[in-house]
């Protein structure tokens, strides 16, 4: 990354224990919006550091929490089919109380860093990290979720219960949630439930489906990469925490 921005790997509180996360911040001096990115199942791997960097260019600080660290420290792999397995397999790993402690633990470091101002954050997740990202808008301190192709959010939550589509009446910000037409992963039909969720609730939201789209669209490293979709969906991830979140400060 660019002198622009400065990153580093630290260790945050999460609950009763402690986990990694990758840190990247604005280097010029003042005060600035933060945001939260969630991995997908490939761990905090070049990719989701990459996106924090972007959000950093941007004027934020970003911070990517390991959400596997309790079972895989520092985990991080490729899009390789043993890699995917690995990921999911340690995805059924985790529950949902576990995941908001991390970003709650994450939200906790931000708001004492003197660089942060402390008026809400944004958080944005990929791939399962777009299904923590939905869990997370349940936190009072979220005020704009991006959500990127979270599977199952209609279906099932982390660890067992009900849905994670359920806790929608808990979202008290804005939430974009973006899927591709072409998603095995994610039929029309549950894209079409979290719709009407978010409508029936009251919460203000934006779902884009993009044609000719699949999973993983946004990742210049996956072979279903759409630099159309991705290029669209960022400038609109952009626009949502420029209105959301606080501006920054000298």
């Amino acid at each position: 990354m660019t002198s622009l921005v400065r990153t580093e790997t630290i260790t945050i509180p999460s609950g009763d224990t402690e986990i990694l996360a990758y840190l990247a911040a604005p280097s010029r001096p003042g005060r600035f919006g933060a945001v939260v990115v969630v991995q997908e199942v490939f761990g905090v791997n070049s990719h989701i550091r990459e996106v924090a960097e972007r959000i950093a260019g941007a004027g934020y600080v970003a911070i990517a929490p390991h959400i596997y660290h309790r079972q895989a420290p520092g985990f991080e792999v490729g899009y390789s089919e043993e890699d995917l397995a690995l990921g999911r397999q340690y995805k059924q790993g985790t529950k949902a109380e576990e995941l908001l402690a991390d970003v709650r633990g994450a939200i906790a470091y931000l708001y004492g860093q003197d660089n942060v101002i402390p008026n809400g954050v944004g958080c944005i997740g990929f791939c399962f990290g777009g299904h923590v990202a939905y869990l997370a808008a349940t936190l009072a301190e979220v005020k704009a979720t991006a959500s990127f192709y979270g599977a199952g959010i209609a279906t099932m939550t982390p660890g067992g219960g009900e849905p994670t589509l359920s806790r929608t009446p808990e979202i008290t910000g804005t939430l974009y949630g973006f899927f591709g037409e072409n998603d095995a992963l994610i039929p029309a039909q549950e894209v079409n439930q979290i719709e009407a969720a978010l409508s029936e609730h009251g919460v203000p939201h934006k779902i884009v489906c993009y044609p000719g789209a699949g999973h993983g669209f946004f990742c210049d490293q996956r072979s279903s990469y759409n630099p159309e979709a991705a290029r669209d969906a960022w400038e609109q991830v952009l626009e949502l925490f420029k209105t959301a979140l606080p501006a920054a400060m000298p």
